[in-house]
């Protein structure tokens, strides 16, 4: 059988998302489907659709062409159509509009069965800005017609439903060939290292963490935190939530930006570092329950971490620590305390995500769709 990946951004495979897709990518190739990549390839210089190495689809540069490549997709149905493909596994852009639904139509027609995956649901209160309102409002205006077309939704939160269609619930999975177990163990006798990988938005609560930096160094410590963060600023809110309270809190000392880094580089990185920063904010966003990719990340690496949502593969696990999903700054004595009693070795918390897989995630989604 062959599957066709489809995603309408950009592909960088130093990005975590992008990283992540070419993990489902390998585990779909893992289960028996023949799979390709359709992904946007958008520059300065080059707006155009790629299937792999090849260019179905050219827009140019014009305004015509940013135009075209928001409604554009017979080029994506036609290859489909002529390699004669038998699974679309589509990444949720939130584009619902008549353009995408004539796409899913014509798959359908032909036989060719479409899934989609909606990486975070629900979404809609993650549109704040003017502009954003207003392609959600196209969105909320066409998902439901557009969803008639599809198999299933692929979830990661625990709707059944979702757009009037039964989902198929994934866990984010692991791709255990290209995450290395930490190996190095640190002295944290007299300081310890956190790291935070990800690209910055509100709802990771990176202010909460510095917050409780602020207040642990209120008073004089022999005992030292340092806070790396691997990733960039999404947006200037994220900028104006952040920096200032470093500056306001003289924290420059404690806090390290090493900007975006990928294979060797984050390694190197993760060797530094003993305890791993998971969201801290996702309240923001109206979401409780969700299965992120970074605390699957951090426990294949072997290392303690903290969120404040809810994630039931971690939920009972002795090397989380949970923060309150609220305001309040973080307890960085309590986190001192937590990594200090923890006996798990790295090994051992790897071992524990076993069932994780990226190629036992993905066999969830061909077992529904074709049995």
């Amino acid at each position: 059988m062959k599957a066709l990946f489809l995603i309408f951004h950009d592909f960088d495979p130093a990005n975590g998302i992008s990283k992540k897709i070419q993990s489902q990518i390998r585990a779909l190739q893992a289960n028996g489907l023949e799979t390709d990549l359709c992904y946007l390839q958008e520059n300065t210089f080059v707006k155009r659709r790629i299937v792999n190495n090849q260019v179905i689809a050219d827009y140019g540069t014009t305004l015509k062409g940013k135009i075209r490549k928001r409604v554009e997709y017979d080029s994506i149905t036609d290859y489909v159509i002529r390699q004669h493909i038998d699974l679309v596994y589509m990444r949720s852009n939130h584009n619902a509009n008549p353009f995408t639904i004539r796409m899913l139509r014509r798959m359908k027609k032909a036989g060719t069965r479409v899934v989609m995956e909606i990486p975070t649901y629900p979404y809609d209160q993650e549109y704040i800005e003017p502009f954003m309102k207003a392609e959600l409002f196209i969105d909320r205006c066409f998902r439901k017609r557009m969803a008639r077309f599809l198999e299933a939704i692929v979830t990661f939160s625990d709707y059944k439903i979702i757009f009037g269609v039964p989902t198929i619930q994934i866990s984010n999975g692991i791709d255990f060939a290209e995450i290395p177990l930490k190996t190095h163990l640190n002295d944290t006798t007299h300081e310890l290292h956190l790291i935070g990988v990800a690209e910055i938005h509100y709802w990771h609560g990176y202010d909460r963490l510095i917050r409780g930096l602020a207040v642990y160094y209120e008073h004089p410590q022999t005992y030292k935190i340092y806070f790396h963060i691997v990733g960039e600023m999404s947006g200037q809110r994220e900028q104006d939530e952040i920096l200032p309270l470093i500056a306001t809190y003289h924290l420059e000392p404690y806090i390290i930006f090493h900007g975006k880094q990928s294979g060797q580089t984050l390694d190197q990185v993760f060797n530094q570092c003993d305890f791993g920063i998971g969201s801290l904010g996702r309240h923001r966003s109206g979401i409780d329950k969700i299965k992120t990719l970074k605390n699957r990340e951090y426990a294949a690496r072997g290392i303690p971490f903290i969120y404040s949502e809810t994630d039931e593969d971690f939920e009972q696990m002795p090397y989380v620590l949970k923060a309150p999903a609220d305001e309040s700054p973080i307890d960085i004595k309590k986190m001192i305390d937590f990594h200090s009693t923890l006996e798990m070795s790295p090994q051992e918390i790897r071992d524990s995500v076993s069932s994780l897989s990226w190629k036992e995630q993905m066999r969830k989604v061909i077992q529904q769709i074709f049995t």
